[in-house]
């Protein structure tokens, strides 16, 4: 069947044209009174279109347009609004005040920006439009790349039996905030990508964020094959060969389609590893237009590349078996001019070990002179997991340093607080988020308002949870007895705790469930009982996690305590919104060192949600006992089932002790004062330390305005430093083995007193090498008491050269002793170039 198609678009009357540009702008997401303006058009067709307002404006009646245009108060506060959005798109008073042609390019598989556009699973993606709100805030050079998932993640709904079940509906883009990007001729813009000796086509979808764009890929066109049209139907859906081609698409399409819409990616940032494969693609570029080696290429790369890892367990990364690598990639090799061993040794930790499959992470780590981890615990974890990348460098050193995640506050915090807090914080609160400082302002606002606000916002979240389990027991058929169960679900007076996030094992959602008889009798206490809300995705295929869920609800129902335990379906950024303002405890219980940072804590505190957690992720550093209570002291245990006994005991213990009777410890005017004091502490902290403006300030400061420099040095000077860095590896790659350190002496006594000075010689042999060419340094500090001994928080000074003798050279350093204990000292060789971001190449160090 040939059908003809054509676009429909809703006729708004010339006084409501702006409602278009602002529904069609993510902007909204983060200004409330803007999605009020929808809401008001029309509420009950605002629900209908599940929360989205280009849906809204197509599904509200002619009648309800002409009649609301001639209201003159909705008139005045849709003028009201859209001069605000006009004056923040055209404002130049931002953090970043710099060149604008060359941008970073910010690539995730996943991005949640809003209900209305469903093309996020969980924590990568919420973080990732975070980033974009924060980027589009501070007019950052930035744009972002992504995939146009046709069904996005799934839905959630629960059996009778507890048992959760996934449904995948289409998603409509004309009917979303999502526009297609044309040609001169109007006609669809697209790139093609080969696919083992297939090629591919994908069109390219823009979204507008506030001042900033992220661009989206679809292969679902006609021109594409049934299979290939597949590859962006689902988030994380189908086999290890789908994920691989949506990886390709992601990483070499991306690109791609950036050129095609004359966008520059001088700066490539790759938030996890699965768009690693543009570095290829990149490197390709530069073979193709310039004329550059392979190793020329990969210079320039690597010198404007950022790589951000989320992962703190090593079967969390990404790999794809060798057969697949060699369908997909094997023409590569032949087009970069390199052999396929030295290719598929990219992605592994070990290039001659031929049994190790092909890391995305590894791939990612090779090519980008910048690397982090997402917390300052995860970036230990990382530099631990990944050290072999780096054989012989101290564990400190691994060039992988960390920028802790962070949340968009006016995106998070709900719309009663954010009214608040406007209140007493000024209009700098909105209009310079980058001043921290301004949190300070906290203790301006009095104990009755915020706890009566806070109220409020538990009140609405009794009633959501109410509303959508009486939902679920419609849906299931459940008997009608169960819908008064519903309607007396939770209390709105009950100290509330909430678990929302991933059901996997290793978060341990059910650990408060580990001791039946202690929880329900704090449950059930009649003068201070709590209530639990649970809220969470397991993904299709995790039935451990799965079956998590249905333990919860078991236990619910076998011991009669509905009222007091929920659990609310399909986890999302309305739900998320809704618990995170409206608890009062927000519960995290992972097993250390599992959770790499996590967020939703942070949205929680920003609201007033006590936190009470795991040290681990961003908790183990924000942590201090004024803001929140933390679940035993950072301890890692070998046995999973003796921490789970004596973390648990930890929990209940925290919530006898002190949560609850905190909570419920009232003065004359019926305010938990003490509590209030530790909510205003909790949002001032972590309002200024876990904001995501604080988080693009570093990545700003840290990675990309050092990339962006190191870029334009590169464009003018020709690319002259890539080329000269290439021929100095090859050089150094020739040379490497003939480097020794022949010996190395010190004037050292057997007791040295504090403030004594000394003198290190080392005799190096350089083979074909000068000393220009290499760093030499003496390595020095504490020695530990370790079996074998290794020196502890060294101190690195560069050693001179003083005589040559033909390839061998005696090289010194005088030093004084401001450190007391068993000290040591030794030398090492490392690269020396002026290009170099850092000294440290995989396979580059020689220690005496």
């Amino acid at each position: 069947m040939k059908i003809s198609t054509y676009t429909v678009k809703p006729k708004l009357p010339d006084s409501l044209k702006a409602l278009e540009e602002l529904a069609n702008n993510l902007w909204l997401s983060w200004n409330y009174d803007a999605v009020q303006l929808f809401i008001r058009l029309d509420y009950d067709t605002w629900v209908r279109s599940q929360q989205s307002p280009v849906r809204t404006l197509g599904m509200v009646s002619q009648e309800k347009l002409e009649q609301t245009a001639k209201d003159d108060s909705y008139i005045a506060a849709l003028d009201e609004v859209y001069q605000r959005f006009l004056k923040y798109k055209s404002s130049g008073d931002t953090w970043y005040k710099g060149q604008t042609d060359n941008v970073v390019a910010y690539f995730s598989m996943e991005y949640g920006m809003d209900v209305s556009l469903p093309i996020y699973s969980g924590g990568l993606g919420i973080l990732s439009g975070d980033h974009m709100k924060t980027s589009s805030d501070m007019r950052l050079p930035l744009v972002g790349v992504g995939l146009l998932y046709r069904q996005g993640y799934f839905t959630q709904r629960l059996n009778n039996d507890g048992f959760q079940q996934e449904y995948y509906p289409e998603n409509d883009w004309y009917n979303m905030p999502v526009a297609l990007k044309v040609d001169s001729e109007g006609k669809p813009l697209k790139i093609s990508v080969d696919l083992a000796d297939r090629i591919v086509l994908a069109q390219i979808w823009e979204v507008k964020v506030g001042r900033a764009s992220l661009y989206l890929l679809d292969t679902n066109i006609e021109e594409n094959t049934a299979d290939l049209r597949d590859i962006t139907a689902a988030l994380y859906g189908g086999d290890k060969e789908t994920r691989i081609c949506q990886e390709i698409i992601l990483g070499i399409g991306g690109i791609r389609a950036l050129r095609a819409l004359g966008i520059n990616p001088a700066v490539t940032h790759m938030n996890e590893g699965h768009s690693a494969f543009l570095v290829l693609e990149r490197i390709r570029e530069l073979m193709v237009e310039r004329g550059f080696s392979f190793n020329e290429a990969k210079e320039a790369v690597w010198a404007t590349s950022l790589f951000t890892t989320h992962t703190p367990v090593p079967a969390g990364n990404e790999r794809f078996d060798i057969w697949l690598i060699e369908r997909y990639f094997r023409t590569w090799a032949q087009l970069l001019g390199i052999s396929w061993n030295e290719f598929l040794g990219f992605g592994r930790v070990d290039p001659h070990n031929n049994q190790e499959t092909y890391c995305m992470t590894v791939l990612a780590l090779k090519f980008v002179a910048y690397a982090n981890g997402v917390a300052k615990l995860h970036g230990d974890v990382s530099r631990t997991m990944w050290k072999g990348l780096w054989p012989g460098l101290p564990l400190d050193e691994v060039p992988i340093k960390h920028v802790t995640n962070g949340v968009h506050p006016r995106t998070w915090i709900s719309n009663g607080m954010t009214n608040l807090m406007n209140r007493y914080f000024g209009r700098h609160f909105e209009d310079a988020p980058t001043d921290l400082s301004i949190w300070e302002r906290i203790d301006r606002i009095s104990d009755e308002e915020l706890w009566r606000t806070h109220e409020r916002r538990r009140d609405q979240l009794v009633a959501f949870a109410r509303e959508r389990i009486r939902q679920r027991i419609i849906r299931t058929g459940a008997e009608e007895r169960r819908l008064q169960q519903a309607a007396d679900a939770l209390s709105p007076y009950v100290l509330t705790l909430s678990f929302g996030r991933r059901f996997a094992t290793y978060k341990r959602g059910n650990l408060l469930l580990h001791d039946p008889e202690r929880l329900i009798k704090l449950l059930t206490d009649k003068d201070k009982p709590i209530q639990l809300i649970f809220a969470g995705k397991a993904h299709p295929m995790d039935m451990p996690g799965k079956e998590l869920i249905r333990e919860i609800i078991h236990f619910s129902e076998k011991h009669e305590i509905g009222s007091r335990i929920v659990f609310i379906e399909n986890y999302d950024m309305t739900v998320a919104r809704y618990i995170t303002s409206g608890s009062d405890v927000w519960l995290n219980t992972p097993r250390r060192p599992m959770e790499a940072s996590g967020t939703s804590g942070m949205k929680a505190a920003m609201n007033g949600v006590l936190n009470c957690s795991i040290r681990d992720g961003w908790w183990d550093e924000a942590y201090k006992p004024e803001i929140g209570w933390a679940i035993g002291q950072g301890e890692q245990y070998e046995n999973t089932d003796i921490q789970d006994e004596v973390e648990s005991k930890a929990l209940y213990e925290l919530l006898e002790r002190d949560i609850i009777p905190l909570f419920y410890q009232r003065g004359h005017d019926g305010l938990p004062r003490e509590w209030i004091k530790k909510m205003k502490a909790s949002i001032k902290a972590i309002g200024q330390s876990m904001s995501s403006h604080r988080m693009l300030m570093d990545y700003a400061n840290q990675f990309y305005l050092p990339a962006l420099k190191n870029y334009q040095h590169l464009v003018e000077g020709n690319y002259e430093d890539a080329k000269s860095l290439a021929a100095y590896f090859d050089r150094l790659s020739k040379s490497w083995d003939a480097i020794r350190v022949i010996s190395v002496e010190s004037t050292a006594a057997p007791v040295m007193l504090r403030g004594d000075t000394l003198l290190v010689t080392a005799y190096l042999e350089l083979g074909q090498l000068t000393p220009d060419d290499l760093l030499v340094e003496l390595y020095h500090g504490s020695v530990s008491n370790q079996s074998g001994g290794y020196i502890e928080k060294a101190h690195r000074v560069e050693m001179q050269v003083v005589q040559q003798n033909n390839s061998q050279y005696r090289y010194q350093v005088q030093i004084e002793c401001t450190d007391t204990g068993f000290q040591g000292n030794t030398v090492r060789i490392l690269p020396k170039h002026n290009a170099l971001v850092h000294p440290y190449r995989q396979g580059f160090i020689r220690w005496a």
